[in-house]
């Protein structure tokens, strides 16, 4: 990998944008090295959370503007249906992953630099970090499935405001709208982060953390709570007869610590089937 560096340690992947010197600015390259990654830790089951932060003093200065007036020029002149938003491409590979995301953003986060993280599970900044939704004052609108996440992470006109105005907002405010979970100064930010990953993966069954995020997740566009009780219904009977849930019991009973021996690789069932399918990007 070029454009980042994946690194495992004590069971927490980091993921770390690393082009310091253009502030992390985001390439075609790093998508598809974003996704690899993210494929990677899916793939690993000594990965329990993932970690997403930047090298040098920004998180993301957005798109990587070095083509000019040509930047947002897509390539060939295929049919818009054939077109995907690279951006998009990353934060769907996010929303599908297997282990709770945190975004550590140390720094500004700007366009695809805050969108990105709009599916990490929790997002911790410094407490001068500076974020903006620029798209429109970029000529462009709003991408990597912004449109959907944002209104769902604070309150709608504040979504608008961000949105229609491009302008760049301060920690406090972002925190005050609820899209930080915490600020922090630079010294502790990762400390956070990881602790933050240890203490939501440490004592539950890393399958069925795999599953509730799915539930929660996918379960944002669901239309009625009925759809949520077949899925709950499913993941009961599934994991109810699960060697996890043996274990689980037999260590609250005999007052000791968990050792779940299910595999979030080989052992995670279907339980959404037809009522929270995840769309094909394709077709």
């Amino acid at each position: 990998m070029v454009d980042i560096r994946l690194e495992v340690s004590d069971s927490v992947a980091t993921i770390t944008l690393d082009r310091p010197a253009q502030l992390n600015a985001f390439t075609t390259a790093m998508g598809a090295e974003l996704i690899e990654a993210f494929d990677k830790c899916d793939r690993d089951d000594a990965v329990r959370a993932i970690i997403i932060t930047g090298a040098g003093r920004a998180f993301c200065a957005g798109a990587d503007l070095s083509a000019g007036a040509q930047t947002f020029v897509a390539p060939g002149d295929g049919e818009p249906e054939d077109f995907r938003d690279g951006g998009g491409e990353v934060v769907l590979r996010m929303f599908e992953s297997r282990k709770p995301i945190i975004a550590a953003i140390n720094g500004p986060a700007v366009g695809v630099g805050i969108t990105m993280t709009l599916a990490a599970d929790f997002r911790l900044a410094v407490e001068s970090a500076r974020i903006g939704f620029v798209f429109n004052r970029r000529g462009i609108v709003p991408e990597s499935c912004s449109s959907w996440f944002l209104p769902r992470l604070v309150p709608v006109q504040k979504a608008l405001d961000w949105v229609y105005s491009g302008r760049l907002v301060d920690a406090a405010e972002a925190y005050e709208a609820g899209l930080f979970y915490g600020l922090y100064s630079p010294e502790t930010l990762l400390d956070e982060a990881l602790a933050l990953a240890r203490r939501i993966t440490e004592h539950s069954a890393p399958v069925s953390v795999a599953l509730s995020r799915q539930m929660l997740l996918r379960g944002l566009g669901a239309e009625h709570p009925m759809i949520a009780h077949r899925v709950e219904s499913r993941g009961i009977l599934r994991r109810g007869a699960s060697a996890d849930a043996a274990e689980g019991v037999s260590s609250f009973l005999e007052k000791r610590p968990a050792r779940f021996p299910d595999s979030v690789v080989r052992d995670t069932p279907d339980i959404f089937g037809a009522d929270l399918p995840v769309p094909p990007f394709r077709g």
